[in-house]
C-alpha cells in the first residue's frame, strides 16, 4: 500500500519550520505549525497547531520522534502538549524526541467551539421511559449548539484530517519517519496514520485500544459489557467471602444484594441523583481491585437507603464525563469526530437499547451509553469515509490492554493487534486504563522500553501482572 501523497499545493505546509520557544522550568520547547481547515482546499482557512517537544537526551544515541496521543475522540481532555512532561522519567527521552501536540479544536491550537446548551434531563442511570424523549431532544438542542458556534467547519474536524496534521508535523520537523505511541482514541488515530502513511510509520505502540471495527457509538455502548463483567469478577470475590461481607453467597446473590441496595436508595425521587452516583460507584469501585472491600461494605451500608450514608459514601464520586457548564462556549471536537462513522437514524433504536441497558448494564451509567448523543440522529455528513485499516508497509509494533479496561472494552485491544499483527501485552485481572508510564507496572513498561528503544518484540503475545492486586481478605471468611 503506497503513501496518500500530498499534492504540490501543500508544499508549503510540509517545508514549514517551526520556531521554539523553550521553557527552563521543565525543558520543554513549544511551537505552532500550519495546517489547511480543508487538505482539498489548501487555500483556504489555516489551522494553528500547538506542538511541544522534550528533545533526546542522548544526542548521539537519538533515533528520531515519538509523536505521542490520548484522549478522545478528537484528543478531547487527552494531555496535548503536556504529554512530554509526563513522559520526562521514562527512559524514551533518552533517544527520541518526544514531541506532544494539540489537536486540531483543542487546547491552545485553533478552537472548534459549540454553544454550551441547557439539558432539560438530569443524569439518570436508570431513566423512567417517560424521560427518554426528552434526553433526545437534549441531543438535538447539543447538536443546535454545535451547528451554530462550528458550521460548516465541523466538517473537517476529522480522524483523517487529524492524521495528516500528525504528517505536516512529522516533514515541518524534518524527519522521514515517525514513531508513535498513542492511547485510547490515540491507537485509533495511530492505525489510521499506518494506513494512510504506511512508508512514514515505524515503531509504534498503541495502549487501551479502540476496536478497528467499532462504530463510535458500538465503542461507547462497549462500556456497558465491560463494567458488567468487572461487576460480576468483584460479586464472585464477595459471595467467597460472605462471611466477611454478609452480602450472598454466590455472584447472583450479591448482584442481587446489589440491586436491592440501589432500589433503596432510588426509592425517593429527590435521590435520583445519589442512586446514579451509586451505579458510577458499582463500575468505577469494581474496576479499581483495591477498592473492592470498599465496594463491600458500601453496598452493606446502603442497603437501607439511608441518604446521609449514601451522600457520606459517594462524596469522591464523579459522573463522567464532567459537564461543560461554565461560560458560553466548549471544545465541539468531540461532538464533531464521533460523527464520522454512522449513528442510527431511528429513536425507536436508541430507546430500545436504552431499555437493554437500563435493565443489564446501568453501573458507570451504562444507560448514558446507549441513548442519542450529540445530534444522534443527525444531519452531519461526513466528506470522508473511515479509513479501512490494515498494515501494509510498516512494522510490527506493540498493543496494550487491560482485560478489565472498563473504558476501552478488552475484546477491542484484542482485534487490534490481530488485525495489524502487532504483539498483544495483556494485563491480566486488572480494571486499569493507559498503563505504560502511568501505572508503575516495570514489567509492561519494560517490554515496552524494550521495544521502542532497541526494536526486540517479544517473542509472542504476553500476559503481565496487574500492579493493583485484589484486597488480602481470605477466601472462606
Amino acid at each position: 500500500m503506497t503513501n496518500e501523497s500530498p499534492p504540490a499545493s501543500l508544499s508549503e505546509f510540509y517545508r514549514q519550520e517551526p520556531v521554539w520557544s523553550g521553557s527552563a522550568a521543565d525543558g520543554i520547547d513549544y511551537a505552532t505549525i500550519e495546517v489547511p481547515l480543508n487538505y482539498a482546499d489548501p487555500g483556504g482557512e489555516r489551522l494553528s497547531i500547538a506542538i511541544s517537544r522534550k528533545k533526546a537526551t542522548d544526542p548521539a544515541r537519538r533515533r528520531g520522534i515519538l509523536l505521542t496521543l490520548n484522549g478522545g475522540p478528537g484528543g478531547y481532555f487527552g494531555l496535548g502538549t503536556r504529554f512530554p512532561a509526563t513522559l520526562a522519567k521514562t527512559r524514551l527521552t533518552e533517544r527520541y524526541d518526544v514531541i506532544g501536540f494539540d489537536p486540531r479544536g483543542t487546547g491552545a491550537s485553533t478552537p472548534l467551539l459549540a454553544e454550551i446548551t441547557a439539558t432539560q434531563a438530569k443524569p439518570d442511570s436508570r431513566p423512567p421511559e417517560s424521560r427518554f424523549a426528552t434526553i433526545a431532544e437534549d441531543a438535538r438542542a447539543r447538536e443546535q449548539g454545535c451547528i451554530r458556534a462550528g458550521g460548516q467547519r465541523r466538517l473537517h474536524f476529522s480522524t483523517r484530517n487529524l492524521v495528516r496534521d500528525m504528517d505536516v508535523i512529522r516533514a515541518a520537523l524534518g524527519e522521514d519517519k515517525l514513531n508513535y505511541l498513542g492511547y485510547t482514541y490515540g491507537t485509533y488515530a495511530g492505525a489510521v496514520y499506518g494506513s494512510m502513511f504506511p512508508d512514514r510509520l515505524d515503531r509504534n505502540v498503541l495502549d487501551s485500544c479502540v476496536h478497528p471495527d467499532w462504530s463510535w457509538r458500538e465503542q461507547l455502548m462497549a462500556q456497558g459489557p465491560a463494567n458488567r463483567a468487572n461487576l460480576e469478577k468483584w460479586a464472585e470475590w464477595v459471595a467467597g467471602r460472605s462471611g466477611h461481607f454478609s452480602l450472598g453467597d454466590s455472584a447472583e446473590a450479591v448482584l442481587a444484594t446489589v440491586e436491592e441496595a440501589v432500589a433503596a436508595l432510588g426509592a425517593q425521587p429527590e435521590n435520583t441523583g445519589l442512586r446514579t452516583l451509586l451505579d458510577c460507584a458499582l463500575g468505577s469501585r469494581s474496576a479499581d481491585r483495591a477498592r473492592w472491600t470498599e465496594l463491600g461494605l458500601l453496598v452493606a451500608d446502603l442497603r437501607t437507603g439511608d441518604r446521609a450514608l449514601a451522600e457520606k459514601w459517594l462524596a469522591d464520586e464523579r459522573i463522567w464525563p464532567p459537564s461543560e457548564t461554565e461560560g458560553e462556549t466548549r471544545c465541539g471536537v468531540l461532538d464533531a469526530v464521533i460523527m464520522e462513522k454512522p449513528w442510527p437514524s431511528d429513536l425507536e433504536t436508541y430507546f430500545a437499547d436504552m431499555r437493554e441497558y437500563r435493565e443489564k448494564y446501568p453501573y458507570a451509567n451504562g444507560v448514558m451509553r446507549a441513548q442519542p448523543f450529540s445530534g444522534a440522529p443527525s444531519s452531519f455528513t461526513p466528506p470522508e469515509s473511515p479509513v479501512e485499516l490494515r498494515r501494509e508497509g510498516y512494522p510490527a509494533g506493540l498493543v496494550v490492554h487491560a482485560d478489565g479496561d472498563p473504558i476501552d472494552h478488552y475484546p477491542g485491544g484484542a482485534a487490534l493487534a490481530k488485525r495489524l499483527g502487532h504483539r498483544l501485552i495483556t494485563i491480566e485481572d486488572s480494571g486499569q486504563h493507559e498503563i505504560y508510564a502511568f501505572r508503575g507496572n516495570a514489567a509492561v513498561d519494560e517490554l515496552v522500553e524494550k521495544y521502542l528503544l532497541d526494536g526486540e518484540l517479544p517473542a509472542a503475545d504476553t500476559v503481565c501482572a496487574s500492579t493493583v492486586p485484589r484486597p488480602n481478605v481470605p477466601a472462606g471468611t
